[in-house]
């Protein structure tokens, strides 16, 4: 019996060291943007929005991850239009994008509320369209203004059907 338990510790702990090993492999692998890239996208789709810190804490966290941004479904609107400022990101060109200014679920905010929301939502777009949404679009608070994924291609970003592979 004493054999058995010997083999077995052994066993395990070239166990424990070869999940470590291909844990560690694993993370410097998909940690280098060239592997990340392999990985699948983060597509997102018909997105309506929701709430302004949790969409920038997903988006600091796929960006951390290095995943290429897809947005492909026919709406991207309010908070989901602040994936545009993701490090990789590509649009469909018949996707609607839907812009307005920060509301506590369609409640006015005070001044400063609104204000520094609005900074939030800015930086995370484009210099162009931060400028744009900080000037003009901040200030509609029921709706949206529409930009088409065509628009967006028009001034730059890629498009999500030239992309090729995950």
């Amino acid at each position: 019996m004493t054999f058995f338990w010997n083999h077995l510790r052994a066993g395990t702990s070239v166990f424990c060291f070869s999940t470590a090993f291909v844990a560690s492999t694993l993370h410097s692998m998909t940690s280098h943007p060239a592997w990340a890239r392999m990985a699948p996208p983060y597509v997102v789709m018909n997105d309506r929005g929701g709430n302004v810190a949790k969409r920038a804490w997903e988006i600091q966290e796929i960006a951390a991850r290095n995943k290429r941004v897809e947005i492909r479904g026919s709406i991207c609107l309010s908070s989901c239009t602040m994936f545009l400022g993701s490090p990789d990101v590509c649009v469909n060109p018949r996707t609607r994008f839907g812009f307005h200014g920060p509301t506590n679920h369609g409640a006015q905010l005070t001044p400063e509320q609104f204000d520094y929301w609005s900074r939030v939502i800015a930086a995370h777009y484009p210099e162009n369209i931060a400028r744009w949404f900080m000037t003009k679009a901040r200030y509609l608070t029921e709706g949206y203004y529409y930009l088409t994924g065509e628009q967006l291609i028009e001034m730059g970003f890629p498009n999500c059907e030239d992309r090729i592979g995950p």
